[in-house]
C-alpha cells in the first residue's frame, strides 16, 4: 500500500518505513488508521530524503499508526485551558432528512447559512430549515443551496457517484505535479531540519490546506499564514492548525494587500492554497504570474471536488464529499467515517508532494505545481481493503501542552519517527498577530 503510493508521487521505489501499531484504532469499515499511517509515511521520508540531500543520516523512518490516528483527530482532542475550544459545528450545519434521503448542509461560515436559508426560504433556525428540507427531495435542496452560494451535498450511493459525470472525472491521478516553468536547481539552505530555512506562504483555510502548512511547519519550514481579518474562521480549527505558524492578515481587496502579498510571493519557497478554483487567479495570482515572480516557485493547490468536471467550482468540505461519493452511505441513515479523513489525508499528501518538489528543484531546478482534492482522496481510500472496524482507543501518549495567545493549548504532537524528530518551536498564533513579512 505504501510502496504504490510511493511510487505515485515519485515514480521511485520507497526506501525503508516502518509502519507499526494496528488499524483497529477507529471505527467503521474503511481503512481510515491505515490511510492516515500511509499519507503520514510518504510525508516524513520525503522529510528524510530532505535531510539526505544535505547529507544528515535521517535514521530509521517509522510511523506508528496510532499516532496517525490521533493527528487525523486532532480537531476533536484539541484543548485550551483544559477545555475545548468551542464547536466546530456550526447549529445549522448536519445532516437533514429529505423527502426522499438525506442531504447535508454546511453551514459553518455565517454567509453559507444565510445562502441555506435563502435557498430554503426560512430564518435561520435549525427547527425552520428541518420541515422544509423534508418537504423537498435532497437533490433540489443541494442545487437550490448551491445556486444560493451555499454549500451541500446530497447523500448517494457509492454506484451512483461512480456512474456521475463528476465520480468519472476524478479517474486522473491522486496528486498531480507539472512543470510550471524553467529555472535554475536551487540547493536547499543550510540547516540541521529537513525544511530549516525555507519559507512557506500559507494561503488556506478550514482543515486540509492548514494541515499540509503546520506538517511542514513541524519539519522546520518559516510557515506564514495569510487570513483577513474581514473574513470568518471557525475558531477551534484556527487553534488546532496553528501549531509552529505565525499568522498575519492582508485584504487582497486592497491593491496594497494585493502588492503586499507580492512581495511575500518573491521570497516564498513554497506557495500553499485552497482559494475556489480560479479565485485566487481573478485577482492576479495566477500560477504562470508567481513562477515569473519568483522562478523555482513551488505551487501547491488544494480544492474539494477535483480539478476537472462540472462540479470543479463549487464549494465543497470534507462532510460534503463524503456524502455525495458514497463514502457516507448508509441504508438508514449517514454513516460518516470517524474523523476528517478526507482532510487531514489531503494536507498530509500536499506536505509530502511539496517536500517532494522541494527535491527536485533542489536537483533540477524548475517551478512546480502540485494539485490535490478531496474527492480524489476519497477515491483512493474507497479503493483500498475494507477491515473490520474498531473503536477510537485513547490517544494522551500522544499529547502535549504548550503556550500561545490563547492560553495553554493540549495538542496531538506531530507524528513520524526520524531524527531529528518532527516538531513545532511555538504554539498557534492569535490570528493576524504577525507582520506579514519574512523573518
Amino acid at each position: 500500500m505504501f510502496g504504490a503510493l510511493w511510487r505515485d508521487l515519485t515514480g521511485e521505489a520507497p526506501g525503508p518505513v516502518e509502519i507499526t501499531g494496528p488499524e483497529t484504532v477507529l471505527p467503521g469499515p474503511y481503512r481510515v488508521a491505515a490511510a492516515a499511517s500511509t499519507s503520514v509515511a510518504a510525508a516524513t521520508l520525503a522529510a528524510a530524503e530532505l535531510l539526505r540531500l544535505r547529507g544528515i543520516d535521517p535514521g530509521a523512518v517509522s510511523v506508528d499508526t496510532r499516532h496517525a490516528a490521533a493527528a487525523f483527530s486532532s480537531e476533536k482532542l484539541v484543548r485550551v485551558d483544559g477545555k475545548p475550544p468551542g464547536d466546530a459545528w456550526a447549529p445549522l450545519s448536519g445532516d437533514y432528512r429529505a423527502a426522499d434521503g438525506w442531504v447535508r448542509l454546511h453551514c459553518n461560515y455565517p454567509h453559507h447559512a444565510a445562502a441555506v436559508c435563502r435557498a430554503l426560504g426560512v430564518p435561520e433556525d435549525r427547527a425552520a430549515v428541518a420541515p422544509a428540507v423534508a418537504a423537498r427531495d435532497a437533490w433540489d435542496v443541494q442545487e437550490a443551496v448551491v445556486a444560493s452560494g451555499g454549500a451541500a451535498a446530497a447523500m448517494r450511493t457509492r454506484e451512483q457517484w461512480l456512474d456521475s459525470p463528476m465520480g468519472r472525472a476524478l479517474d486522473g491521478p491522486l496528486v498531480v505535479q507539472e512543470l510550471l516553468g524553467t529555472a535554475p536547481a536551487r540547493p536547499l539552505p543550510e540547516s540541521p531540519r529537513p525544511l530549516g530555512g525555507v519559507r512557506v506562504l500559507d494561503l488556506t483555510h478550514v482543515i486540509a490546506g492548514p494541515v499540509a502548512g503546520r506538517v511542514l511547519a513541524a519539519h522546520g519550514a518559516d510557515v506564514l499564514h495569510i487570513g483577513a481579518a474581514h473574513l470568518p474562521v471557525v475558531h477551534p480549527l484556527v487553534i488546532d492548525t496553528g501549531m509552529g505558524k505565525r499568522s498575519a492578515h492582508l485584504d487582497l481587496r486592497t491593491e496594497a494587500g494585493r502588492a503586499a502579498l507580492w512581495r511575500l510571493i518573491g521570497s516564498a519557497d513554497v506557495v500553499l492554497q485552497s482559494f475556489r478554483p480560479g479565485a485566487l487567479a481573478g485577482l492576479g495570482f495566477t500560477a504562470e504570474r508567481l513562477a515569473a515572480a519568483r522562478p523555482g516557485i513551488v505551487l501547491v493547490e488544494l480544492n474539494a471536488w477535483g480539478w476537472e468536471g462540472p462540479w470543479r467550482g463549487r464549494r465543497g468540505f470534507d462532510s460534503l464529499v463524503q456524502m455525495a461519493s458514497g463514502i457516507a452511505w448508509g441504508a438508514e441513515e449517514p454513516r460518516p467515517l470517524p474523523v476528517q479523513a478526507l482532510d487531514h489525508a489531503t494536507g498530509w499528501l500536499a506536505a509530502a508532494a511539496a517536500m517532494i518538489a522541494l527535491r527536485n528543484r533542489a536537483v533540477e531546478g524548475g517551478s512546480r505545481r502540485v494539485r490535490l482534492a478531496l474527492a480524489r482522496t476519497g477515491r483512493w481510500l474507497d479503493g483500498l481493503d475494507r477491515a473490520p472496524g474498531g473503536s477510537t482507543v485513547d490517544f494522551a501518549e500522544f499529547l502535549a501542552d504548550t503556550g500561545s495567545g490563547f492560553g495553554s493549548v493540549r495538542y496531538v504532537t506531530c507524528p513520524g519517527g526520524l531524527v531529528p524528530r518532527p516538531m513545532w518551536t511555538s504554539g498557534p498564533p492569535l490570528p493576524g498577530s504577525s507582520a506579514a513579512e519574512w523573518r
